[in-house]
């Protein structure tokens, strides 16, 4: 068999078919439209749910994570770089505020990035696929925004260590789009006609480079071919949860898709009993004095002979059947609301409810998912990061930072987010000086001005020009104290002078 990337695909397609049937159940249950069935078109309907808290949860669980892992006006990340080769950088003192405050600008030009292109909107929809499918693909190309492929576009390859070693991308286009010396090797019927053309994207790692190229009718598309550095690779296979062994991940809804699908079959039960009892009918007894005509026809209101023991209502005679039904789906909803980190789980039912009280509750869910905040700044933040960095870089938008000495380092969950760590160690670190040894202690031995740099930088705010430097205040001081001077020596003649005119006076 040839190597092509189609025939390739073929055989990875065995692998992922139980994680893709797993998550099109899982999909069926809180949002079909993020993975729909097999047979699915886009003119066919999608299954609708009977109850919609799994959706809820999903879109919840969703804005949460993405507010935790791309925080808006706020940088995710921080450039760093080492002690030790900063020493050696630097040749005087309060370089390390200037390294700082040039390293701020860098985050915030990347940050900026994620602000002006559709990177977030992605992000949002890769998150909602994570939760439900557990996997899918970004891509961030060098120019535009980001691009997303669910799980059914798609195959990966990894070594038992979970290192990515081969990513296929199958799309279906239209024969128009493709080049002219591909367009030859289609039929000239289907180019004037509604038909697609599969081509294939391959990105495979070879030594210490990534290798792309594109194949339409297992031929390379020309000028499809091209090289990665290993680690700013566009192309970002993502999982929610890491499993050994295994090529794909696990989606959060799946960790709860007996409580889903039980709430499923019991709302479906209620829903369809509901309807059974809202209907309404009437019996008349046929051996009795009561006219059925004269019932139904009759205006509300209105006098008719009859007897009321000939008239009954059907009725289900189901409550309690019901209302077990019903408590069973009210513990589920609560489990359920608890994992999905709902508000209605986080506030407790009663009249008087602190903030305080609440906030606690909501700290202790978000505690809850460490774990995920751990693998997806490994696998979704770091090299996001590396790969808009490569693209500004190209783009000369940024300075090409050295390669080892400066490096990202991601810093996850909604306290510790960006430089604000950093805000709070020089805080503390500054009022401990001063409850200790006091004012003067800080004015004598505190660099105020290197300090404000340090403090604009961790709250992203760019300090040039809003700090004086140096130089700018010692030229201050010097005219004051100039001028200080000046007003003493006009002082001190203003006063000879009078005693001149003193002395003259008792003179004459």
């Amino acid at each position: 068999m040839k190597n092509t990337a189609g025939a390739r695909y073929r055989q990875l397609e065995g692998k992922r078919d139980p994680f893709l049937r797993r998550a099109r159940d899982a999909a069926k249950l809180t949002i079909p439209s993020l993975l729909p069935p097999d047979n699915h078109t886009g003119a066919s309907k999608l299954p609708t749910p009977f109850q919609g808290l799994g959706a809820r949860g999903v879109n919840n669980l969703a804005s949460k994570l993405l507010l935790a892992l791309l925080p808006p006006n706020s940088p995710f990340f921080r450039l760093t770089i080492d002690d030790y080769t900063l020493e050696q950088m630097t040749q005087r003192e309060g370089m390390r505020a200037e390294v700082e405050e040039a390293l701020g600008k860098v985050e915030r030009a990347i940050q900026n990035e994620i602000e002006a292109s559709t990177v977030r909107i992605t992000a949002a929809e890769v998150l909602k696929h994570l939760l439900v499918a557990g996997n899918a693909l970004l891509y961030v190309p060098f120019e535009g925004g980001a691009k997303m492929f669910r799980l059914d576009r798609y195959v990966v390859e990894r070594d038992p260590m979970g290192n990515v070693l081969d990513i296929i991308v199958k799309e279906s286009v239209s024969p128009k789009m493709l080049p002219e010396e591909m367009q030859q090797m289609v039929e000239q019927g289907d180019l004037n006609s509604d038909k697609t053309v599969d081509i294939y994207t391959r990105i495979r790692r070879v030594d210490n480079k990534w290798h792309v190229h594109q194949e339409v009718k297992d031929e390379i598309v020309p000028e499809s071919q091209g090289t990665y550095p290993l680690d700013r690779c566009p192309w970002i296979p993502l999982r929610f949860t890491k499993i050994d062994g295994e090529d794909y991940g696990r989606g959060y809804v799946e960790e709860y898709y007996g409580d889903l699908r039980s709430l499923e079959s019991l709302t479906q039960a209620i829903v369809e009993g509901s309807a059974a009892a809202a209907k309404v009918l009437f019996l008349v007894n046929p051996n009795g004095v009561t006219s059925e005509r004269a019932l139904s026809e009759s205006p509300n209101g209105a006098v008719r002979t009859g007897m009321a023991e000939d008239v009954t209502v059907v009725q289900v005679e189901k409550y309690a059947d019901f209302r077990i039904a019903y408590e069973v789906i009210e513990a589920i909803s609560t489990r359920l609301s608890y994992a999905f980190l709902l508000n209605s789980a986080v506030q407790r039912t009663g009249e008087r409810v602190t903030a305080e009280e609440i906030r606690y509750m909501a700290n202790e869910l978000e505690d809850a998912l460490g774990g995920v905040y751990s693998i997806l700044s490994l696998e979704f933040q770091m090299p996001l990061v590396k790969a808009l960095m490569h693209r500004l870089e190209k783009q000369k938008r940024i300075p090409t930072l050295p390669k080892g000495t400066v490096r990202p380092t991601i810093i996850t969950g909604l306290e510790a987010l960006g430089r604000g760590h950093d805000l709070n160690k020089l805080d503390i670190f500054l009022q401990g000086v001063m409850n200790t040894f006091g004012h003067e202690v800080v004015a004598q031995y505190v660099n105020v001005s290197d300090y404000l740099t340090r403090r604009a930088t961790a709250l992203g705010i760019d300090s040039k020009g809003l700090v004086k430097s140096e130089e700018e205040v010692q030229a201050e001081l010097q005219a004051q104290q100039e001028a200080a001077m000046g007003q003493v020596m006009l002082e001190g003649g203003m006063g000879m002078a009078q005693e001149m005119m003193k002395g003259a006076m008792r003179a004459q």
